[in-house]
C-alpha cells in the first residue's frame, strides 16, 4: 500500500507540487461550481474556459511558453467574455446566456484563427488546454494558492448575497444586495480559478474539477453549505486519486482527475441519499407497500 499510495509523492517532487496545487484548487473551485449549479449555469465555466483561448493563443504567439504571460492573456480574454456578457445583457435587456454564447463563439473562433496563423507549438498549446504535471513549478503553486485564498475571502463576504441571488433574486434586489455587482465578481472568480489550474490540469480539464464535484454534491446534501463541503471533499479525494492514477497508468493528469470525479458523480447519481436512483427506488417500493 505504501508503494501504491504514498511512495509516488515521497519520491517525486513534481508530483508533490502537483498535489499541493490541485488541493488548493479543490478548496475553492468546487464551491464556485455549487453556485453555478444552483444558478442553472453549469456550462458557464466551460464557456469561460474556451473564452480565454484567444488570450492564451495570442500570448503564446508573441512570447512563447511564458507562463505568466499566458496566464495574463487568458485572464484578460476570459474577463472580457465574462464581464462583457453581464454588462451587455443588462444594458440591452437581453438574456445573459445568449450574450455569453455569442461572445464565447467569437472568442473561440479568434483563438483557433490565432493558433493557425502562428503555426507550430501544438504540443505546448495542448499542455495549456489539457495540463501537464511536469509544468507545476513554484510560481504556479503560488498562483494556485493565491487564487484559492482570494476566492475563499471573497466568498466569505459574498456568501449571503450570492445565496439570495440564487433562490430569490427579487428579494435580493429589494434588500439592496447588489446582485449584479456580485455576479460579475463571481464570474471573475470563475475565470481566475480556471486559469490558475492551466499548468496542472489545463484550462479545459480544470472545469471538470470545478463542476463534477459540485454536481455530485447535490446528491449528498440539501443545504448550500452542505453541498459546498461535499463538493470540496469530493474534489480533494478526486485530486489525490487522479494523480495516483496518472502516475501508475501513465495517463495525463487533467483527464485522470476528471475521470475520477466523474466516477464519483456516477456513484452519487446511483446511490446518493438526495434524489439518488437507488434510494428513490427503495422509497417507492416502501410507499407501494
Amino acid at each position: 500500500m505504501h508503494d501504491l499510495l504514498i511512495a509516488p509523492f515521497t519520491e517525486f517532487g513534481f508530483l508533490r507540487r502537483a498535489l499541493v496545487g490541485c488541493l488548493a484548487l479543490s478548496v475553492s473551485a468546487p464551491v464556485l461550481g455549487v453556485f453555478l449549479v444552483l444558478r442553472r449555469m453549469s456550462l458557464t465555466a466551460d464557456v469561460l474556459a474556451h473564452g480565454a483561448l484567444p488570450g492564451v493563443a495570442l500570448a503564446f504567439l508573441l512570447a512563447g511558453f511564458s507562463a505568466p504571460l499566458l496566464w495574463f492573456g487568458g485572464l484578460v480574454a476570459g474577463l472580457l467574455v465574462a464581464v462583457g456578457a453581464g454588462a451587455l445583457s443588462r444594458a440591452t435587456g437581453g438574456r445573459e446566456d445568449a450574450t455569453l454564447a455569442a461572445l464565447y463563439l467569437l472568442a473561440l473562433g479568434a483563438g483557433v484563427a490565432i493558433i493557425s496563423i502562428g503555426g507550430g507549438g501544438g504540443a505546448d498549446i495542448t499542455h495549456i488546454l489539457f495540463g501537464s504535471v511536469l509544468g507545476v513549478d513554484d510560481p504556479a503553486l503560488l498562483l494556485m494558492a493565491g487564487v484559492a485564498t482570494l476566492t475563499l475571502a471573497v466568498l466569505a463576504l459574498a456568501w449571503r448575497p450570492l445565496v439570495l441571488e440564487c433562490f430569490d433574486p427579487s428579494f435580493a434586489a429589494a434588500t439592496g444586495a447588489r446582485g449584479g455587482a456580485w455576479h460579475m465578481v463571481f464570474q471573475a472568480l470563475v475565470v481566475l480559478n480556471v486559469l490558475s489550474a492551466f499548468q496542472a490540469l489545463g484550462t479545459l480539464m480544470a472545469v471538470g474539477l470545478m463542476m463534477l464535484p459540485a454536481i455530485a454534491a447535490r446528491h449528498w446534501a440539501r443545504q448550500v453549505s452542505g453541498m459546498a463541503y461535499a463538493a470540496v471533499g469530493i474534489a480533494l479525494a478526486s485530486s489525490v486519486a487522479g494523480l495516483l492514477l496518472s502516475y501508475h497508468a501513465d495517463v495525463p493528469t487533467g483527464p485522470a482527475i476528471v475521470l475520477i470525479a466523474g466516477g464519483v458523480w456516477a456513484v452519487s447519481v446511483l446511490a446518493g441519499p438526495v434524489d439518488g436512483l437507488l434510494p428513490r427506488l427503495v422509497r417507492r417500493r416502501h410507499l407501494a407497500r
